[in-house]
């Protein structure tokens, strides 16, 4: 019996110290694997190849117009100044034109037009030039008259500028004192010639007291008579 406790106590020990030697190999041999792993120098890898950046685009002053073009301190944030501008007045009326009676034409003469300004107003030989009212007659044909207002030129035929309201010119009325069938006299007046109506010619003013060949401020007065009227004149004294 002893004998077999010794046995097993003898392969007990033996077992022991044959597990004290393996593990004291293996703990050698993991040292010696450390220290082989630290100690080897690894050679290090080539780095990927890499594609080369997009180059950087200058900066473009379109890039930030809208920025630059937006009003920030305006909730619309729009720069674009809108100017109202006014209405344009309305153009002004043309008045009346004057009626068209007639006119007369002579060799080597301005052609004499008979208007009048209204049906019952006063019949008036005017020649090319001279003014009628708020109108210049500035020419005359055989088939229509132009006029000069406010800087526009109007040209009407005659047979638009004729009167056919069937009203005839005023008939003189009895005034002054004078008797039926009398011409009243009007008011004759002291005044020289009038405005200009041509270079050297001045218009006369109605019932001036000067008489043909007058001369005054360096003109003289001349009347011709014609088949309508008579016509009056002022001429520079040359």
């Amino acid at each position: 019996m002893n004998r077999k406790l010794l046995i097993l106590d003898v392969a007990l020990i033996a077992a022991v110290i044959y597990a004290g030697v393996r593990t004291r190999d293996q703990v050698r041999a993991a040292k010696e694997r450390e220290a082989a792993a630290l100690s080897r120098k690894v050679a290090p890898a080539p780095p990927p190849p890499s594609a080369p950046l997009a180059p950087v685009p200058p900066v473009m002053p379109s890039s930030y117009a809208a920025v630059a073009q937006n009003m920030l301190f305006d909730r619309s944030r729009n720069s674009t100044v809108v100017v109202e501008t006014p209405a344009a007045p309305p153009p002004k009326p043309v008045p009346a034109l004057p009626f068209y009676h007639g006119q007369m034409r002579l060799p080597g003469e301005d052609p004499i037009v008979i208007l009048s300004l209204g049906s019952n107003a006063e019949h008036q030989a005017v020649h090319p030039g001279e003014e009628i009212g708020p109108f210049k007659l500035v020419g005359a044909t055989s088939r229509e008259l132009a006029f000069e207002w406010e800087g526009q030129t109007i040209r009407k035929s005659l047979d638009d500028l004729l009167d056919r309201s069937g009203a005839g010119a005023p008939a003189p009325s009895a005034a002054n004192g004078s008797r039926p069938g009398q011409t009243p006299r009007a008011a004759q007046s002291q005044a020289g010639p009038g405005a200009d109506i041509a270079d050297g010619v001045k218009a006369c003013v109605a019932n001036d007291s000067y008489g043909d060949g007058a001369v005054v401020d360096g003109y003289r007065k001349s009347l011709r008579s014609t088949p309508f009227s008579s016509e009056c004149r002022w001429e520079r004294v040359k």
